[in-house]
């Protein structure tokens, strides 16, 4: 599917953080290529923006969205578990759709060995897709999400080349054409400038939550790749501020740390999974986005041994709606990732070494150095939205049972799309009380 320039360039308007470097010159005069990742969300559920709706989708579309939804639902609780692995008594939450689509991206200048293991890595394995229909159908779901309105969602890329550096144009096309990437020519050598003007524009997709994103920029950087996604959505059913009360957060069973903890009583949707020891919760937002909430029994730990993408599915399947009184902490959270290590114990191994085969790019050696992912998380009650509405009711008096689900031990959070049915966050609370999180 081809754009014109003007389409293109209102769908590349709003997007977040995830960043790729390009390094030249080493002892062995080999060229470096960084990848930075960076991605941000922002919860405030306050007033939002609308967007044209988008057509709906050939059937292939659809089916295609489909089968990439499975292959990031996969990749995403593989990549989920990997992080857990180095931080398991703390906070967690990143963006798996952030990540995948970035590594998609970098794909578009891979060959050989460098190219299989990007496509392995990610779960693009099978022959359900070829490499160009894989681009094809990220850009699908790009279009579709960007396109989406009752909620602010911005997806995208962009890139920063030296001016000195010359990457294949082909590549630098492409990476318009599927990714939706804004481009930059800069000066990498004057590093204080060009780090305050892709802290700038990182802020700026970010709506602020990431200001100062690079703080130490190398000389040497040749090209810096961003891939971000900001989300800010309103509950369907907002808590009330006034009942926001100080409370005590269980971290284990020997540690409790204050909250803020927000109540509200109305009908959700819910279910026990017994096979899992846990009850989940779906908080919905306008237009089809909704945060799931899974509070296990006892100990998260072998929750998260044992979750799989196919129980979201299950648990959204068999949900049904009851009165319920909700406890749920307000949360503020920054978290930042190294994922070097992490990336190379799932199978991304050649392009963090001397192996890598970037010739998509440039005829110059190129390899992966740095690859970062940093996300916020606010959550707060339904905020400052001008609008009222008086309801009268009368039932029969009955005894109708409200349970109680009170999140205040140990839990998991995913923001989920009902439509294209994608993970786009995801991660657990262990200590609320802990704002910031680097590993």
């Amino acid at each position: 599917m081809m754009l014109d320039r003007t389409a293109l360039a209102h769908l590349r308007q709003g997007y977040e953080t995830l960043q790729k470097v390009v390094r030249v010159g080493s002892a062995m005069a080999r060229s470096v290529l960084c990848l930075w990742c960076c991605f941000s969300l922002a919860l405030f559920y306050t007033s939002v923006h609308g967007r044209p709706e988008q057509h709906s989708d050939s059937e292939d579309h659809e089916n295609k969205i489909q089968a990439l939804n499975e292959v990031n639902s996969d990749f995403a609780f593989r990549l989920y578990k990997s992080i857990v692995s180095g931080a398991q008594s703390q906070n967690v939450f990143f963006s798996p759709l952030s990540v995948s689509m970035a590594l998609a991206a970098v794909s578009l200048g891979a060959g050989g060995e460098t190219h299989q293991q990007l496509l392995s890595g990610l779960g693009f394995n099978s022959s359900v897709f070829t490499s160009e229909e894989m681009h094809q159908t990220f850009l699908d779901l790009l279009l579709n999400l960007n396109q989406r309105t009752g909620v602010d969602l911005n997806v995208g890329t962009a890139v920063y080349v030296n001016d000195t550096f010359k990457p294949h144009p082909e590549f630098l096309e492409k990476l318009k054409r599927f990714y939706l990437s804004d481009g930059f020519s800069v000066d990498f050598t004057k590093t204080t400038e060009t780090s305050n003007q892709i802290n700038k524009y990182v802020s700026e997709k970010t709506h602020g939550k990431i200001s100062k994103f690079i703080e130490n920029l190398d000389s040497n950087t040749i090209m810096y790749l961003l891939s971000y996604i900001y989300f800010k959505g309103k509950w369907s059913i907002p808590f009330d501020p006034k009942n926001t009360i100080e409370d005590q957060f269980h971290v284990d069973k020997d540690m409790t740390v204050p909250v803020q903890m927000m109540f509200v009583k109305d009908d959700f949707y819910s279910y026990y999974d017994n096979q899992l020891s846990v009850r989940v919760l779906r908080l919905n937002y306008n237009d089809s986005f909704s945060m799931i909430l899974a509070l296990p029994d006892k100990n998260i730990v072998p929750l998260e041994e044992a979750l799989r993408p196919h129980h979201i599915t299950k648990w959204q399947k068999w949900m049904s709606k009851r009165a319920y009184r909700i406890y749920l902490p307000k949360l503020s959270l920054k978290t930042s990732y190294s994922l070097i290590n992490i990336l190379s114990e799932m199978g991304f191994k050649d392009m963090f070494t001397a192996k890598a085969d970037f010739s998509g790019i440039s005829d110059k050696n190129l390899l992966v150095s740095e690859a970062v992912h940093k996300a916020t998380l606010d959550v707060d009650e339904a905020g400052a939205e001008a609008t009222a509405v008086t309801g009268i009711g009368f039932t029969p008096f009955s005894a109708r049972i409200t349970e109680t689900l009170k999140f205040d031990q140990p839990f998991m959070i995913f923001i989920v799309d009902q439509k294209t049915k994608n993970v786009l966050f995801m991660g657990k609370i262990v200590n609320p009380a802990i704002s910031e999180v680097s590993q």
